[in-house]
């Protein structure tokens, strides 16, 4: 029989190991959230000194800009593509290291590295990589035929930032993908391989499906990691440019709150973006979790 935790000592004990846990979560989401919610019913000068109470303004304002709903498909087109590829390739690459490989530690090993390099240097890599005039790849884009500069070209700047927050984001879905992969038990596996189940076959009827629990995760990780965390990466590659091409929602907060001094604009962004973000992972739960095999 399982034995369930009793707290004998003090009643007082659970809620001492989770209040640093709620001061945290209070301090960093819920005041800031709260904070941003007030003052996006403002309008405040560019030093946030002065402020004037002006209601749903900035909402009606926010809305009526055709920049901010470019911003918004700017970011469905981005997210989409980052977590769609970032999903695929780790799967790929974490199906392989499952295998039995001479040389599957130092290919884990190399898997991960990206992780630990923060979302504004691998920006700076792979803008320099593909740099139009000091780039190492770009000169060959150049040599097959393809005029290659993101600094000028719309398309070319999405397809540097996309690469750059997939390869940033391969390695936290590889850990996850490869640890469910190895908790699957291998008989089950030799089981459909007796039946004549072949390789494919396996894969998308026995092991995707026991993956679920994983992928359901991840999806929800990359989205939040798409709508917040690639924000360095767009300021460190392209800025937002060329002509807003990779201005998405987060982007444009920090474009119009920092740099363009309009506080009360920025902060209705931020809510709006929350929402969104609140909405889709509501969305995921409700809808996509029905299809996960616990």
């Amino acid at each position: 029989m399982e034995k369930s935790a009793v707290f004998n000592s003090s009643k007082l004990l659970p809620y001492a190991l989770l209040a640093p846990q709620l001061v945290i979560t209070f301090v960093f989401f819920y005041w800031p959230a709260s904070q941003a919610v007030l003052q996006s019913f403002k309008r405040e000068d560019a030093f946030g000194l002065v402020s004037e109470f002006v209601g749903l303004e900035n909402y009606q304002a926010l809305f009526a800009q055709p920049e901010y709903y470019k911003a918004m498909l700017t970011t469905l087109v981005f997210s989409t593509l980052v977590a769609g590829l970032s999903l695929s390739i780790a799967l790929l690459f974490a199906s392989q290291a499952d295998k039995n490989l001479k040389a599957a530690p130092a290919y884990k090993t190399f898997m991960i590295w990206p992780y630990a390099v923060a979302p504004a240097v691998a920006g700076v890599l792979w803008f320099f990589i593909f740099h139009p005039s000091l780039g190492t790849l770009a000169r060959p884009l150049r040599g097959m035929g393809l005029e290659w500069n993101p600094l000028l070209n719309g398309n070319h700047a999405m397809a540097l930032v996309v690469m750059s927050a997939v390869w940033k984001q391969i390695a936290y879905n590889f850990l996850f993908f490869l640890a469910g992969l190895q908790s699957i038990p291998k008989s089950v596996i030799e089981a459909g391989a007796i039946d004549g189940a072949g390789p494919m076959r396996r894969f998308w009827t026995i092991v995707f499906p026991l993956l679920s629990p994983t992928t359901f995760f991840l999806l929800v990780v990359n989205v939040v990691y798409v709508f917040f965390d690639t924000f360095g990466i767009i300021d460190a590659v392209t800025g937002g440019g060329p002509a807003g091409a990779t201005t998405t929602m987060v982007y444009k907060v920090y474009a119009d709150g920092r740099l363009g001094g309009d506080l009360g604009g920025s902060a209705a962004q931020s809510v709006v973006l929350m929402v969104i973000v609140i909405a889709l992972t509501a969305v995921q739960f409700r809808y996509v979790e029905r299809k996960v095999q616990y």
